[in-house]
């Protein structure tokens, strides 16, 4: 059982730092899918921090499947590994895999996505506040009109944590008739295609009435934009999240108002060196920085939240500066741009 080895590297956790472990530890991360751009990014991240710590690395690829990812957790903890990184595919449906870990005394961290288990220590960026980002930014363009709320997968909370922090920015307006919601809609598995078939049908439902789209991350807003690029409409404010390539692109084209930044690179780093520690026996309050936070279905978790970052055309340098992307992938097609396309 893995609770056996665990309490065996207690000792070297207490006397090592993490870059200087040598013990033999493996750490399986399920991953939902890599259909979104920033998943690669995470997975090198981790595979770094993991590396630094002498930890090896496996995974799996649910492929959007929640009952592939159950399977894949199996696998996972057959092969022998001492922790655990999963991003749910569907945060009810995670469960047994959070059980089956626990009964073989396997730490669990909840990567980015809510596991409603006092055993998961939970890891995220804030997405409350970057629903409020999300939101300022857009009601900042457009203070008055009709919007659209383009939300995220059903079956991730995420999606809901976002909406309310939308819906705190957005209150009064909508309080004091300055701003309609004319539709609203969740995206199935985040998929673009998705978010651009509910775009069409609500403009088709508006005749075209819609002056801003809050969207929930950047492939929905991918989808968001061709659809109304379609109508000739693009240009309208639209938010997004993640940092995508293709949106910050679209950031530069004037094509999406904000894409709050979550630099993946840093919440890999993060995972992978919990994942370290939590393997090496460290109990989940243990993990420096750690905070108790308690859900809106009331299961106190040990989480850690990093702060997210909104890029406009008034700061674009920052993800250039910082090495998440090159100026040239930036401001392609990109004329009389912002800085630094300009």
């Amino acid at each position: 059982m893995k609770f056996a080895k665990s309490i065996a590297m207690a000792s070297v956790l207490a006397l090592s730092s993490a870059g200087a472990w040598a013990a033999d530890l493996t750490v399986g991360v399920s991953w939902s899918n890599f259909q979104e751009e920033r998943w690669k990014t995470d997975e090198a991240a981790i595979v770094g921090a993991l590396e630094a710590g002498g930890a090896e690395y496996i995974s799996a690829d649910a492929q959007s499947s929640s009952s592939k990812q159950l399977s894949d957790v199996e696998s996972l903890i057959a092969q022998g590994v001492d922790a655990l990184i999963i991003l749910a595919q569907d945060a009810q449906a995670i469960g047994p895999a959070v059980q089956a870990a626990a009964d073989e005394g396997i730490p669990v961290i909840a990567y980015d996505r809510l596991i409603e288990d006092d055993r998961a220590f939970y890891l995220t960026f804030d997405n409350v506040e970057v629903g409020r980002l999300q939101a300022q930014a857009v009601f900042a363009a457009m203070p008055k009109g009709n919007y659209v709320m383009i939300k995220g997968s059903p079956t991730d909370p995420n999606a809901d944590f976002l909406r309310g922090g939308q819906q705190e920015i957005l209150q009064a307006a909508i309080d004091a008739g300055d701003i309609k919601i004319v539709g609203e809609a969740y995206t199935d598995g985040w998929l673009p295609a998705n978010a651009q078939r509910n775009m069409e049908q609500i403009l088709t439902a508006a005749d075209n009435g819609v002056d801003a789209v809050v969207a929930s991350n950047d492939g929905t807003a991918g989808g968001v934009v061709a659809a109304l690029t379609a109508q000739g409409m693009e240009g309208i404010p639209v938010s997004g999240q993640d940092g995508d390539h293709a949106a910050l692109n679209r950031v530069a084209k004037g094509h999406q108002t904000v894409s709050v930044w979550k630099d993946a690179r840093e919440l890999g780093k993060a995972a992978g060196e919990i994942a370290v520690q939590l393997a090496g026996g460290a109990e989940l309050g243990d993990v420096k920085g750690a905070m108790s936070w308690t859900s809106p279905a009331g299961t106190v978790m040990t989480s850690m939240f990093l702060a997210p970052n909104p890029i406009t055309q008034d700061n674009l340098s920052v993800v250039v500066d910082a090495g998440w992307i090159t100026q040239e992938a930036l401001c392609q097609g990109v004329e009389a741009g912002p800085a630094p396309c300009n």
